[in-house]
């Protein structure tokens, strides 16, 4: 299983929000490309990250410093957040990103996730985050008018080989993974699920760990690590389950 450090960036800035609010905005630093570099030397083997300004605008915005980040470290980054055509999906692969992850284009724009998955296949991972199990789209402002197994069957049907599963109302709050709803979405869809929203310590790394079998192939860690609830050393050695 594998661990995912989160870097989540808005205006140039490494932070943080509480249930995808962003009026419940915190700053860990002011330099994402140091805090990518902490973690790989912490032992990351893959990094998320998170244009939340483009979240918003629908486009990229922090595309400066994401192509640092992607071309300075030494390991995989997938990134989400605004990225919503074709021509923007080719441009972050051509600058170091391994993976680009689709959100509302997936709602809106079903056929352009299909025709990115059989161009550059398990390069496009979609993200789904929802809110009591109702898919939200657009910085997670606006409804997408689908339940988000749904919406996950539907993308592994449309070639997607990889799901990022959002409980928004965990995400940012400490409060634990959605590991139930977690594990339900990826034997409905029956493809790779990755977990996010809600690590508050090494107890949801073991519960995570524990759905592996039902095909859930990592987590996501954001403000767990930047509070120092956990290191991602501890995160990483309960992951492999030693």
């Amino acid at each position: 299983m594998i661990i995912f450090p989160a870097i989540d960036i808005r205006g140039g800035k490494c932070v943080r929000l509480t249930e995808g609010r962003f009026d419940r905005e915190t700053v860990f630093d002011d330099n994402p490309l140091a805090v990518a570099e902490r973690w790989v030397q912490e032992g990351a083997e893959y990094l998320h990250l998170v244009d939340l300004d483009g979240a918003l605008e629908g486009k990229s915005v922090n595309l400066a410093m994401i192509a640092a980040i992607a071309q300075t470290v030494t390991v995989p980054v997938q990134l989400g957040g605004g990225i919503r055509t074709q021509a923007v999906i080719e441009d972050l692969l051509a600058k170091g990103i391994s993976r680009v992850i689709l959100g509302s284009v997936a709602v809106r724009q079903p056929e352009l996730v299909k025709e990115a998955c059989r161009k550059y296949e398990d390069r496009i991972v979609v993200g789904i985050d929802a809110r009591n199990g109702q898919v939200a789209v657009e910085g997670w402002g606006v409804s997408g008018g689908i339940e988000a197994e749904e919406l996950a069957k539907r993308m592994a049907a449309a070639g997607v080989k990889r799901i990022i599963y959002t409980d928004i109302a965990r995400d940012g709050t400490l409060t634990g993974v959605n590991v139930p709803s977690t594990r339900s979405l990826a034997r409905a869809c029956g493809i790779p699920v990755i977990a996010s929203g809600g690590v508050s310590g090494l107890n949801d790394i073991a519960e995570v760990k524990a759905a592996e079998g039902d095909g859930i192939e990592g987590v996501i860690i954001g403000k767990a690590l930047y509070t120092g609830k956990l290191t991602l050393a501890e995160a990483i050695e309960a992951a492999r389950g030693e």
